[in-house]
């Protein structure tokens, strides 16, 4: 019935919400001579605000038409090159010249945490220029008709396996945040089947590994109320006419009320200052208010039997850091990756996924050497700063690129002819220690399992 009531809220007030755009229309025409009072331009301001805070937000654009590649802007095209029910793969297609050498193939898994893959448009943006960017485009929950079956974490995993399959070898993968978990099990899965299509590099940024480590105030409420509290607080069934009707989800609209009370008073102090922004006409202001929360107020729902999944196996029971996480009935053990150098970075100041839950995966990747994985933590940045802002652009997405050239180069030189093999390598490691970075400092850190509850 959740739906059902936030389905007719949003009817009852369409008839509001048209009256105040004309009303705004009105007052903002420059021939209407009440637009050029205080009163008029309070107005006006009052019914955008009141608009764009009722509206329902649709799925946004990329928007990245051209990128520099060698100095030259060249056109970018979005291409689907592989489609499942629930998540199209989009290749983010240059239009270089052609017996151009070609860049490298980066896979960019991007979170089914109830926002749509354009949320990562800074981070496709910084890697255009160098690599052939490829990036998973879920689709809302509420769109998928039932008849499509269902979808959950085994799913999910299948999903990066077989994305990973269509690209072929010499292929690097970024899961951001939410998605560290499944393609770190993805991964471990074909490791374990020593798949020849199992990517290069794997990065992990601001993902949930082991939620022990550090815990924030979304894992400590997922730990202290369950399962059984979620199943019934926030569950609900997508109503008609939408195409995904009857099917049990985790809404959209309660995953935003969820990240928005966590900073309530700063998302009202941003729409009181669009308000002001407007009565003042800093339209500068107020289209970067515009921007931002037209992505951030963008949302999508959650099939129910992938959101409890996690729920549970990530959050509650911690199946991957106890070596009990399975995919179809076969487990999942880290310590099968050999050849795939690993990655992990996080940010100083996150409040969603804390400190040392991401870089947990290198205490499970034990048979890794320790020259094939590294480690980031990067000062003064919240979750977002993860993998987006002035700083990711600066300081995080340079690092990175590095490590999947540098081991790109070092795959090619095992494979040529009289090269060292990786797994012969690896086999013979001892994971002694780890590289840390931090602030462009470099040092060496022993790996620290978590403590226990």
């Amino acid at each position: 019935m959740l739906y059902h009531w936030y389905e007719a809220t949003h009817a009852m007030l369409s008839p509001y919400r048209a009256m105040a755009d004309a009303t705004k229309l009105a007052l903002s025409n420059p021939v209407n001579p009440w637009s050029h009072t205080p009163f008029g331009k309070q107005v006006a301001a009052a019914c955008e605000v009141f608009e764009r805070t009722t509206r329902r937000y649709g799925k946004p654009d990329f928007n990245l038409a051209t990128t520099l590649v060698g100095g030259e802007r060249v056109a970018v095209t979005e291409k689907v090159v592989w489609s499942r029910p629930f998540c199209n793969l989009v290749h983010f297609q240059r239009a270089v010249p052609r017996g151009r050498r070609p860049d490298p193939k980066v896979l960019i898994v991007a979170p089914m945490s109830g926002h749509y893959a354009t949320l990562l448009r800074g981070t496709v943006e910084a890697f255009l220029p160098d690599h052939e960017v490829y990036i998973t485009d879920w689709v809302d929950a509420r769109m998928v008709p039932l008849a499509e079956g269902h979808f959950d974490l085994d799913d999910y995993v299948d999903y990066v396996i077989s994305m990973l399959h269509v690209l072929g070898t010499d292929t690097h993968v970024m899961a951001v945040c939410q998605p560290a978990v499944p393609v770190f099990m993805a991964v471990s899965r074909m490791e374990a089947e020593d798949d020849p299509y199992a990517p290069t590099t794997l990065t992990l940024m601001g993902g949930p590994i082991d939620t022990r480590a550090n815990p924030t105030a979304v894992n400590k409420l997922a730990h202290e109320r369950g399962t059984d509290w979620f199943r019934r607080n926030v569950l609900t069934t997508v109503p008609f006419p939408h195409p995904g009707m009857m099917r049990q989800v985790y809404p959209g609209f309660m995953q935003l009320t969820g990240f928005m009370t966590m900073n309530l008073d700063r998302h009202v102090d941003a729409h009181r200052d669009l308000f002001r922004n407007l009565v003042k006409g800093d339209g500068d202001g107020a289209q970067k208010h515009r921007e931002f929360y037209d992505e951030y107020l963008s949302v999508m729902d959650l099939t129910a039997e992938f959101y409890m999944q996690t729920i549970e196996r990530v959050f509650v029971e911690h199946h991957l850091p106890l070596g009990i996480m399975r995919h179809r009935d076969q487990p999942v053990d880290p310590k099968a990756i050999r050849r795939v150098a690993l990655m992990t970075v996080e940010g100083e100041n996150d409040d969603i996924t804390g400190g040392g839950q991401t870089l947990a995966a290198h205490g499970l990747a034990t048979s890794l050497a320790d020259d094939m994985r590294v480690h980031y933590l990067q000062p003064s940045v919240g979750h977002y700063g993860v993998f987006n802002g002035s700083r990711f652009r600066a300081e995080i997405a340079p690092r990175v690129m590095d490590f999947m050239r540098t081991h790109a180069y070092r795959k090619a030189q095992q494979s040529a002819p009289g090269g060292k093999s990786a797994v012969a390598k690896a086999a013979g490691a001892k994971p002694a220690g780890l590289k840390m970075i931090q602030g462009g400092r470099t040092g060496s850190g022993a790996l620290h399992a978590p403590k226990k509850d």
